[in-house]
């Protein structure tokens, strides 16, 4: 989960991307516990729906998060997390949060109350809408952040401490993609993931992802992973 900010090397997207960013997306136990977590955490208004599922908005159409109830508890640590503004430790810790780790990094890793792990970056005057950025654990992290800049666009970096990020990415609301390296291997569906809207899935699948599951009668989006198995749903456009 180590970021520094230190640009090594710039790349700037050179082509259209393959989609764009839609909205994120966050599993959860018990959707309307993690729902009052998150809105809190991040500055957001919660909004609960008759399947026992719920939603957060902000400012703009793609300021939204969906908490999508499932039967599975969290097992594994967080392939991809949050990254957060905040005021401070305890703000969090008295809505349910818990601390992980507080010494080793200039940012604090904490877990929500499903034990999902998140980082906070504590600022002396954070903004209302705290969403900072999106974190990938990832093997290659040069190759699935330019993986990702082909298919929603953005500014890819190579940072200082061995991880590359991606920013400026259109219709996104928060700062960054980021990719670090980790030496295990993916070993469950995220719990969170990413929803882009595409005209057409197949531009994706030959540029490396993977079909997972079609629209059906059931869901009306189509179920793809990236070239390292991370989960995202693609709708068409409206």
């Amino acid at each position: 989960m180590g970021r520094g900010r230190v640009k090594l090397a710039t790349e700037y997207s050179a082509t259209m991307s393959l989609a764009t960013f839609k909205d994120l997306c966050l599993d959860a136990k018990d959707a309307s516990v993690l729902g009052d977590f998150w809105s809190i955490a991040l500055g957001m208004e919660l909004h609960h729906q008759s399947d026992g599922g719920a939603f957060l908005t902000g400012p703009t159409k793609a300021h939204t998060v969906w908490i999508d109830p499932v039967p599975e508890p969290k097992t594994t640590k967080h392939r991809t997390h949050l990254d957060i503004h905040g005021t401070s430790i305890e703000a969090l810790t008295a809505i349910g949060a818990t601390v992980i780790d507080d010494q080793s990094f200039s940012w604090v890793v904490m877990a929500d109350p499903e034990g999902g792990e998140f980082c906070l970056f504590v600022r002396d005057d954070p903004p209302m809408y705290r969403l900072y950025g999106v974190a990938f654990d990832c093997a290659d992290h040069e190759t699935l952040s330019r993986w990702w800049a082909a298919a929603i666009g953005g500014e890819r970096s190579t940072e200082k401490g061995g991880f590359s990020c991606l920013a400026q990415i259109p219709n996104t609301p928060f700062d960054n993609l980021s990719f670090a390296p980790v030496s295990d291997a993916k070993k469950s569906k995220n719990r969170v993931h990413i929803d882009i809207v595409a005209e057409d899935t197949t531009p994706l699948i030959n540029a490396g992802a993977t079909l997972l599951r079609p629209r059906d009668a059931e869901i009306g989006w189509d179920v793809l992973a990236d070239p390292e198995g991370n989960e995202f749903c693609v709708f068409s456009g409206h």
